[in-house]
C-alpha cells in the first residue's frame, strides 16, 4: 500500500510541476532565470518552452525506467527538485518581475513542494521499515 501511495504522490507532484510550467509561460518565468532573462521575450519564451521537451522527456523516461535503482534515484531527485523549486519561488517572490501571486500559481508551487516532501518522507519511512524487516 505504501508503494502505491508514494507513486501516486510522486505523479501528483509531477502533475503540479507540469501544470505550473504551463502557468509559468503566462507569467514570463524566463525573466527570472539568469541566462534567459537577458534575452528578448520572444527568443526567451521559445527557448524556455522548447527546453521543457527534453527535460520532461528525461524525467518521464527515467522515473519509469525498467531498472528499479534508476527509478528510485530519479524520483528522489525530482521530489527534491520540487521542494527546492518551491523554496526558490518563495525566495524570489518579492523580486521585480515575479508574477506568481495568484491563488492558482501559489497553489501549484506549494502543492508540488509539499508533495515532494511527502514523497521523500514516505520513501525514507519505506526504506527504514525495509531495513528493520531484514
Amino acid at each position: 500500500m505504501a508503494f502505491r501511495m508514494s507513486t501516486a504522490i510522486y505523479h501528483l507532484g509531477l502533475a503540479c510541476l507540469f501544470t505550473h510550467e504551463l502557468d509559468a509561460v503566462t507569467h514570463s518565468e524566463w525573466r527570472l532565470l539568469p541566462v534567459l532573462g537577458g534575452l528578448s521575450d520572444g527568443v526567451a519564451e521559445s527557448t524556455f518552452v522548447a527546453l521543457h521537451v527534453p527535460l520532461f522527456f528525461l524525467v518521464l523516461v527515467l522515473s519509469h525506467h525498467p531498472k528499479s535503482r534508476v527509478r528510485t534515484i530519479t524520483r528522489a531527485a525530482v521530489a527534491g527538485f520540487l521542494v527546492l523549486h518551491a523554496v526558490l519561488h518563495f525566495a524570489l517572490s518579492s523580486a521585480s518581475g515575479y508574477e506568481f501571486h495568484g491563488a492558482l500559481s501559489r497553489t501549484l508551487i506549494v502543492a508540488a513542494g509539499g508533495l515532494g516532501i511527502a514523497y521523500l518522507l514516505l520513501q525514507r519511512r519505506g526504506s527504514s521499515t525495509a531495513g528493520h524487516a531484514a
